[in-house]
C-alpha cells in the first residue's frame, strides 16, 4: 500500500507540475508532448549569448572541444563573439521509457539465464546448502525466521557477494532468487516478511569493495578521469557505513539485539579485514590498483563458475540438463519484473521531464550553498534515488 501511494503521488506531482509550466511558463508550449513522447536528444530551450556572458571555464572548454556543459546547458560557437546555449530533454518520453524498460529486461535475461542456471547446479550440488552452514551462524541472529539450512541463506550470500564486487547484474537474479525463497516461508503473502525487510536493506545498501561499473564508467570517458580508481576507497568505505547503518535501523525496528557474541565477531572481523585492506591500496599505485580491482572481480566470477562445475561433478550431477532448468527459471523471472520495472521508470521519467525533479535538487543546493558546503555531489542524486531500482538504469 505505501508503495502504491508514493507511485501515485509521483504521477500526480509530475502532472500537476507539468500543467502549471504549460499554462503559466512562456516557452514550454511542448512540455506536456516531451512527457509522452518526447526523447533525451530533443532540445527544450535554445539561447544566443555573446563572449562575455560565459564563464572562462566554458571558453576552456571549447578551446579542446566543440561542446562545453555549463551548468544544465551545452554551449557551442556559432560565429565571432557569438554563442548559443541549449538544453536537452533529461530523459525520454513514457513511450520510449516504457521500450528502454523492456530493453533492459531483454538484456538481462541472459544475465539472469546465466547465473540461474549456475545456482540450479549449485543448488543441486548441495553448495547453496554448504554456504548456508558458514554464513548460517551469523545470519541465523539477524534473520531469525529463516529455518536452518533453508536455501534462502545460500541465494543471500550469492547475492552479497556480487554486490561485494560491483557486479550489480550479477547480484540481480540472485537478489530476485532469495526474495522468492523468503516468499515461500513468508506466512502473509500479501506483506513483506522481516527477512525480506531485513534483506532488501542489506541489499540496497551495497557494500562494495571493488565497484567495478563505476571504475569502467570513468575510465570510458570521453575525458577520462586521470586516476579512475580514486574511488575505490571512498566507496568502500561509503558502503561499509551504509550497511552498518541499515544493520542497525532494521534491527532497532525488529527488535534484534546486535549486542551478541556471533554478531559482534563478524562485524568486527569485517571491519578489521576492511581497514587493512584499505591500508594496503592506499600504499599501491593506479596502475597495481586497477590490476587488482579487475582480477579479484572477473577472476571471483570465474572461481565460482569453476567451484560449481567441479561441485556438480563430484555429486555427480547432470550439470548440463541443472543448467538449462535453472536458465528457463531466468528467462521468466526476468519476464516477470517488466510491469514492475515499466511502472518504477514511467513515473522517475515523468518527474525528472516535467521538471519536478530540477526543483528539488535546486532546492537541496540551496540549502547546501547556504551553508558554505560543496553541491557539486547534489547533481549525482538522481543516480543515487534510481540504483536501488534499476542498476543498468542507474548506469545510463
Amino acid at each position: 500500500m505505501a508503495l502504491s501511494r508514493i507511485w501515485a503521488a509521483f504521477i500526480i506531482i509530475a502532472l500537476l507540475t507539468a500543467t502549471y509550466k504549460f499554462a503559466f511558463q512562456p516557452g514550454q508550449e511542448k512540455i506536456l508532448s516531451s512527457l509522452v513522447t518526447g526523447k533525451n536528444t530533443d532540445t527544450v530551450s535554445t539561447r544566443i549569448l555573446d563572449s562575455a556572458s560565459l564563464p572562462a571555464s566554458v571558453h576552456q572548454q571549447l578551446l579542446v572541444d566543440k561542446q562545453a556543459i555549463w551548468d544544465k546547458e551545452r554551449v557551442f560557437k556559432l560565429d565571432a563573439g557569438r554563442y548559443e546555449a541549449y538544453r536537452l530533454l533529461p530523459t525520454n518520453g513514457i513511450f520510449d521509457t516504457c521500450k528502454g524498460a523492456v530493453d533492459i529486461c531483454i538484456g538481462l535475461i541472459g544475465i539472469m539465464a546465466l547465473f540461474m542456471g549456475f545456482m540450479s547446479i549449485a543448488d543441486k550440488a548441495g553448495g547453496v546448502r554448504f554456504l548456508s552452514r558458514i554464513i548460517g551462524p551469523f545470519f541465523s541472529k539477524i534473520f531469525p525466521d529463516i529455518p536452518k539450512g533453508h536455501p534462502a541463506m545460500g541465494h543471500m550470500v550469492m547475492n552479497f557477494s556480487a554486490n561485494i564486487m560491483g557486479l550489480d547484474n550479477a547480484a540481480t537474479p540472485f537478489g530476485i532468487k532469495a526474495m522468492e525463497s523468503l516468499q515461500e516461508i513468508n506466512p502473509d503473502k500479501e506483506r513483506a516478511s522481516n527477512s525480506q525487510i531485513m534483506f532488501l536493506c542489506l541489499h540496497a545498501s551495497g557494500l562494495t569493495l571493488i565497484p567495478v561499473a563505476i571504475i569502467a564508467a570513468r575510465a570510458s570517458l570521453k575525458h577520462p578521469s586521470a586516476n579512475a580508481t580514486e574511488i575505490f576507497i571512498p566507496c568502500m568505505i561509503a558502503t561499509f557505513v551504509a550497511t552498518v547503518a541499515a544493520l542497525l535501523v532494521v534491527s532497532i525496528k525488529q527488535r534484534i539485539n546486535l549486542f551478541q557474541a556471533t554478531i559482534l565477531a563478524w562485524v568486527g572481523g569485517i571491519s578489521i579485514f576492511l581497514g587493512g585492506l584499505v591500508y594496503f591500496l592506499t600504499k599501491m599505485s593506479t596502475e597495481g590498483l586497477q590490476s587488482v580491482s579487475g582480477n579479484i572481480s572477473n577472476g571471483l566470477i570465474l572461481l565460482i563458475f569453476l567451484a560449481i562445475v567441479l561441485g556438480g561433478l563430484y555429486k555427480k550431477v547432470n550439470i548440463f540438463d541443472a543448467f538449462v532448468e535453472g536458465a528457463k527459471g531466468g528467462f521468466e523471472t526476468a519476464v516477470k519484473i517488466i510491469p514492475y520495472l515499466v511502472g518504477m521508470l514511467v513515473a522517475i521519467s515523468l518527474l525528472r521531464n516535467s521538471g519536478t525533479f530540477e526543483v528539488i535538487i535546486d532546492g537541496i543546493k540551496h540549502l547546501f550553498s547556504a551553508t558554505g558546503t560543496d553541491t557539486r555531489f547534489v547533481d549525482g542524486l538522481p543516480t543515487a534515488l534510481i540504483k536501488p531500482l534499476s542498476g543498468s538504469g542507474a548506469r545510463a
